[in-house]
């Protein structure tokens, strides 16, 4: 990873969506579009984001699965959001499994905890309860512990 696009990634990771931007929003290469796109998606630019994140994992292509993986996860999160619940069947299951393979558990448990919100979304807490059973809050960021509680406790209010 270059210098700009980890600089563009602390900037995001701590917050600065405009200092994140500012580094990359020249640039068009893969790991620069998903930054932008995930900038995209913060500043509610869904339509953007998901475009570029699209640019973004056909250009990672086959040499790169986990962050075509990545990707993929990021655009299903906007869909999730933006509640286009109509993805194909088993798309987070396969999206997990590249990210577990490739030893990102924390992204892969981010796929699980979608993947039960989606369940939840289309009424199956039961279902959803199932997607996320045996994750641990303490072994993933404290972010993902956040949503893994929130999702447990719609399971439990349903």
């Amino acid at each position: 990873m270059d210098a700009l696009i980890t600089a563009a990634a602390r900037a995001l990771a701590a917050g600065d969506l405009l200092g994140a931007l500012n580094r990359v929003s020249l640039r068009d290469d893969p790991p620069a579009l998903a930054l932008r796109g995930i900038v995209m998606a913060r500043l509610g630019e869904f339509g953007r984001a998901r475009d570029l994140l699209a640019r973004a994992g056909r250009g990672f292509g086959r040499g790169n699965p986990a962050a075509r993986a990545r990707c993929t996860l990021a655009d299903a999160e906007i869909a999730l959001v933006l509640r286009d619940i109509a993805w194909p069947q088993g798309l987070l299951d396969r999206t997990r499994a590249v990210l577990e393979t490739a030893g990102d558990h924390a992204n892969a448990a981010h796929a699980r905890i979608i993947e039960a919100r989606r369940l939840l979304l289309i009424g199956q807490p039961g279902a959803a309860g199932d997607a996320i059973a045996g994750l641990d809050p303490g072994r993933i960021p404290p972010a993902l512990a956040a949503g893994l509680h929130l999702t447990r406790a719609g399971i439990a209010a349903r």
